[in-house]
């Protein structure tokens, strides 16, 4: 007997489905077909357990299973319970008058119970796009999947509730979320905040402009001046997702597993910090069977680079790319997948290899020439992609203990918020949503500094020893800083602002 069943498949972010064909004919081997890796190919030792647990057993009789499409490779155990549904099925042990109707993901314990799978997301997505009436996932799972409306989920504990709703002797108890409300009371909800920040006054306002043109900013001091903990701040004045935003960087997530059982709908930015011992695959993505990288779980927040001079050069190159297309391509020899990484990088480093190079009362002790020598660790074409340049100095005692509590997040991110509506209107009807992004074309259009300006930028250019590769950036940052102020025209203290956050790019930096 010929019994189908549906599993599926996750590509990059999207899924597939997978048609389980189940054949149960006279003979004595079992055979698994259509490109299973090992942890497919496993599955029969945990399938025969888990049935023979729960009064079932997988019949004396030759089985074949193909899994369609067949030259899509199917990894890993999630593909348990749809293949243990169609072997029960085909021997006429179960009801398969419904079974054709749901998508079953699951990987199965030896007592029937059901393990959390990844990406069940998109899998979801898929199913509802399908036309499947219901999705049938492991209990951890089912609020995850439960985002996704038209579409019945059932969270399951055990093979045998499954088993017992097929043949109509139980009931599933259908998971409902209420995906908006939950969003929407969750948005603003941080344990980070611009208030807990003393002094600091000038690297607030610069990460402002940042958050608000999505500019990406390098931050340079002495340990202990703050850095850090400015940084793990930046999502609290970020403007608050959209549902499109949050489904979008949801499925990234959920591609990797990393969604917990208490969370539907990500509501917050996501803010990612990886260690500078991270490998070139661990930050972009790829692998021998891809998974998203650093930057792609990033995608619609922020990438924090702590000690950016100490990870390996060949780290950072890679990121260039997707640095200005926002999007990561991998390519390999059978398939391509594309990964989202629309990020705001922040970086923070130390000056000099002793921390202490400009610091006000510590002296530096490195030897001539070791500042820019450490500074020669980031390559030009990397520095030319983060848009201010910014030092963070220690903050005094007198700030660290005044009782007056500073600005908070709300108020900043309500600045940032106004700031990119009137970027959207600017760039409506293209794919560019902030300042930070605009091309050559874009900059010649809406940057053009009145008379005075020009000067300015002129001066600074010469007398500051400034670098070509600051004139755009300058620009674009100054069109942000009048955005901020409501004002149409760039002025010649707009352009001043910008110039300063442009320390790395005076050529006596170092000397």
């Amino acid at each position: 007997m010929l019994v189908k069943t549906y599993g599926s498949a996750v590509h990059g972010i999207d899924a597939t489905i997978i048609t389980i064909e189940t054949d149960v004919t006279i003979g004595l081997r079992f055979f698994l077909v259509g490109l299973p890796d090992n942890a497919v190919k496993e599955s029969q030792q945990r399938i025969e357990s888990a049935l023979r647990m729960n009064g079932f057993q997988i019949p004396g009789k030759k089985i074949v299973i193909n899994m369609a499409p067949a030259d899509i490779r199917k990894e890993g155990s999630a593909y348990d319970l749809p293949i243990a549904m169609g072997i029960l099925a085909a021997s006429n042990q179960i009801n398969d008058a419904e079974l054709e109707q749901y998508v079953m993901i699951g990987e199965l314990s030896l007592d029937g119970g059901l393990q959390p799978a990844k990406g069940i997301l998109p899998i979801a997505i898929k199913a509802r796009e399908e036309g499947f009436k219901g999705f049938i996932v492991p209990k951890e799972n089912a609020r995850e999947a439960a985002v996704v409306d038209n579409l019945k989920i059932y969270g399951v504990e055990n093979i045998s509730e499954v088993i017992a709703f097929f043949n109509g002797n139980g009931t599933l108890e259908e998971t409902v979320v209420n995906t908006r409300e939950e969003f929407f009371a969750n948005i603003n909800h941080s344990d980070f905040d611009f208030s807990d920040v003393k002094g600091q006054e000038n690297v607030k306002r610069a990460l402002e402009i940042a958050a608000a043109g999505s500019h990406n900013i390098l931050m340079i001091g002495p340990p202990g001046a703050g850095k850090t903990m400015l940084a793990k701040r930046i999502p609290t004045v970020l403007p608050p997702f959209t549902l499109k935003e949050a489904l979008e960087t949801t499925k990234i997530h959920s591609v990797v597993g990393k969604i917990d059982k208490e969370t539907s709908l990500m509501t917050m930015r996501p803010f990612r910090s990886p260690h500078h011992t991270i490998s070139d695959v661990a930050l972009v993505g790829g692998g021998t069977f891809p998974q998203p990288g650093e930057i792609s779980l990033a995608h619609n927040g922020v990438l924090f680079l702590d000690e950016l001079p100490e990870f390996k050069r060949t780290v950072l190159e890679v990121m260039r790319q997707p640095l200005e297309d926002r999007v990561i391509s991998i390519s390999r020899a059978r398939f391509a997948v594309e990964y989202p990484a629309s990020f705001m990088l922040v970086a923070s480093m130390n000056p000099c290899p002793c921390g202490y190079y400009n610091h006000p009362t510590k002296p530096c002790v490195c030897a001539p020439g070791m500042v820019q020598k450490y500074l020669n660790r980031i390559s030009g074409p990397l520095l030319d992609r983060i848009d201010i340049h910014l030092e963070v100095v220690p903050v005094p005692f007198n700030k660290l203990s005044e009782l007056r509590v500073g600005e908070p997040s709300e108020k900043i991110r309500e600045r940032v918020i106004q700031a990119r509506n009137i970027q959207a209107e600017r760039f409506r009807g293209t794919e560019i949503y902030a300042n930070a992004q605009m091309s050559s074309r874009m900059l010649r259009k809406y940057c053009n500094p009145d008379a005075a300006g020009n000067q300015l930028l002129k001066n600074a250019m010469e007398k500051r020893g400034l670098s070509a590769r600051a004139y755009d950036r300058i620009l674009k940052v100054a069109r942000t800083i009048a955005d901020l102020e409501g004002s149409n025209n760039i002025s010649a203290e707009h352009l001043g602002e910008a110039i300063q956050y442009r320390s790395l790019d005076s050529e006596s930096w170092g000397e």
